[in-house]
């Protein structure tokens, strides 16, 4: 089958992932189309900072990782198209092969942060607004592609307004850890690549003293 560090082998087998205990996520679930319709029909009040919003929503899990670990950095580019990408030095999103031997990844982008979600007391991102979570960012992109590259293997997936629309597909260990994000925001929150570099530098700064964080900005073709 190939190189064997190419398929996500995840953590050993459970008999079941009823079994496995969700902290921060729904191991059950794979997708929760009630939450992702429900972010869907209120982005003000999911996303009240546009595009801006979005980013530090992916980096706070990056500073949760650098806060765990010591330190850690993440890279934010603004690509030319509108879209972000968001990449992290971390040790990759949590996968495990179930008892039947399926691969599973935990279902970040497609189900809600049930420490973040709807709790009254959520941590404030630094530009002022609550966390709610990374489907947040799926939710309200057109499209989103995950990468994540553990010590036991890598894989890429891709989502269409929070919804996977292909399964897992493994991809080449490079020899590093770590987690890409690269979405592009619905047209209403399509980043002002002039002026959200320095903010978004400036905001990232304060997410926490162990991540750091370097924004570029891919100018348009000639």
């Amino acid at each position: 089958m190939g190189h064997e560090r190419s398929r996500p082998p995840g953590d050993a087998a459970v008999a079941s992932r009823d079994t496995w205990q969700s902290t921060t996520h729904d191991w059950t679930r794979d997708v929760d189309p009630d939450h992702l319709e429900q972010i869907r029909g209120a982005p003000e009040a999911f996303a009240p900072g546009g595009a801006l919003h979005l980013v530090l929503e992916v980096l706070a899990y990056a500073a949760d990782e650098a806060a765990d670990r010591g330190s850690g950095r993440a890279v934010v580019t603004l690509h030319a198209d509108g879209s972000i990408s968001v990449a992290d030095d971390g040790r990759g999103t949590d996968t495990r092969i179930d008892g039947e031997g399926r691969v599973v990844r935990k279902p970040v982008m497609a189900t809600k942060d049930l420490r973040f979600f709807v709790a009254q007391d959520a941590p404030e991102l630094p530009d002022g607004h609550p966390r709610r979570g990374i489907s947040v960012v799926a939710a309200l992109s057109a499209w989103l592609v995950h990468t994540n590259r553990r010590a036991d293997g890598s894989w890429m997936q891709r989502y269409e307004h929070g919804i996977p629309v292909v399964d897992l597909t493994p991809v080449p260990d490079d020899g590093t850890t770590g987690t890409t994000v690269h979405f592009l925001p619905d047209a209403r929150r399509v980043v002002d690549l002039s002026a959200a570099a320095e903010e978004l530098q400036r905001l990232a700064a304060r997410l926490h003293p162990a991540l750091s964080v370097d924004v570029r900005a891919c100018e348009p073709s000639a």
